[in-house]
C-alpha cells in the first residue's frame, strides 16, 4: 500500500512539474502566435514606351526616395518637345499679329470707315490665332511630360529585389522594369485563434521575437509592435502555419506593426509573436 502512494505521489509530482512548464512556457496571460515578415512592394516601369539606355541600381541596392533609377533613349522625345516648343512660338506670334491687325483697324470700325465685314474678320482672327496658341502650349506640356516619363524614380526608400530588364531592351509603357520592397510600413502577417479574438484590440502591444541572435546580446533578436489590422472575416488555419492544434480551426489574420524596425527583418522571415493579456 505505501509502495502503490509512494509510486502515485512520484507521478503526480511528474505530472504537475510538467503541467509547471507548460504553464511557464505558454502562459494564460499571453498569447503566442507564429507568422511572417511582411513589406510592401512595388513593381516600377515607366509610362512610355521605348529603348532602356540605363539601369542604375543591381538587385539588393538600397534606394532612397526620388532617386533615379533608369532612363529610356529619349532622343525622339527630346525633338518632339523641341518641336511644341517652336509651335508655341510660332502661334504666340500668329496671335500677336492678329491682335495688332483688330487694334489699328478697331477705330475705324467704330467710325465704320472699315465695313463690318472686314471687322468681323480681325476679330475672328484674333479668336482663332489664341485657340491655336492655347492648344499648342497644350501640346508642349504633354510633349514635356511624355519627356519626362523616359525616367523613373524611387516612389519611396527601399530594396531592389527584382531587376527585369537590361540596357538595350525594348519595352513597352507599364512593362515592369524594377520591383522594390519598401521599408515601411513593416508588419508581421500571422493568425489569431477565433477563442482569443475577443482578448485583442487595435493598437494592443506584442513583442516580435526572430530565430536570429544577436552576436552583442547573445540573445534573441526582439522587436516592440502593435496590432494594425484584425481581418472582420475568418479562414481555416493556412497550411503555411497549421499545426495539429489547429488544423480545424478558425482563425483571424492580423497584422502587428513594428514602428522601429531595421535591416534584419527581412520579407518572409518567420518569427514569434507574444501579446501580453
Amino acid at each position: 500500500m505505501k509502495k502503490l502512494l509512494f509510486l502515485i505521489l512520484i507521478v503526480c509530482g511528474i505530472g504537475y512539474f510538467f503541467w509547471q512548464q507548460q504553464a511557464q512556457k505558454y502562459p494564460d496571460d499571453k498569447i503566442r502566435l507564429f507568422g511572417n515578415v511582411d513589406i510592401r512592394q512595388v513593381d516600377i516601369s515607366f509610362q512610355v514606351g521605348g529603348v532602356i539606355e540605363k539601369m542604375l541600381f543591381e538587385e539588393g541596392a538600397a534606394v532612397k526616395k526620388g532617386e533615379l533609377l533608369a532612363e529610356l533613349d529619349a532622343r525622339d522625345y527630346q525633338e518632339n518637345y523641341l518641336k511644341a516648343v517652336a509651335e508655341v512660338k510660332r502661334q504666340t506670334a500668329i496671335r500677336d499679329e492678329a491682335q495688332s491687325v483688330l487694334e489699328t483697324n478697331l477705330p475705324l470700325c467704330k467710325q465704320s470707315i472699315t465695313s463690318k465685314r472686314s471687322c468681323t474678320s480681325y476679330t475672328n482672327a484674333l479668336n482663332e490665332a489664341e485657340g491655336a496658341l492655347e492648344s499648342a502650349v497644350v501640346s508642349r506640356r504633354y510633349q514635356k511630360n511624355q519627356l519626362e516619363y523616359t525616367k523613373i524614380y524611387a516612389p519611396d526608400d527601399g530594396i531592389i529585389t527584382s531587376r527585369v530588364q537590361e540596357p538595350g531592351a525594348t519595352v513597352k509603357s507599364g512593362q515592369i522594369i524594377y520591383t522594390i520592397a519598401k521599408n515601411r510600413p513593416l508588419w508581421i502577417r500571422t493568425y489569431l485563434p477565433e477563442r482569443q479574438l475577443g482578448n485583442v484590440n487595435y493598437e494592443t502591444k506584442a513583442r516580435v521575437i526572430t530565430d536570429s541572435i544577436n552576436p552583442e546580446t547573445r540573445n534573441k533578436r526582439e522587436y516592440a509592435g502593435r496590432v494594425g489590422y484584425i481581418s472582420p472575416v475568418a479562414e481555416f488555419t493556412p497550411k503555411t502555419v497549421e499545426t495539429q492544434d489547429l488544423r480545424t480551426d478558425l482563425v483571424y489574420r492580423i497584422h502587428i506593426y513594428v514602428d522601429e524596425a531595421d535591416n534584419f527583418l527581412r520579407q518572409g522571415m518567420p518569427v514569434t509573436v507574444e501579446i501580453d493579456l
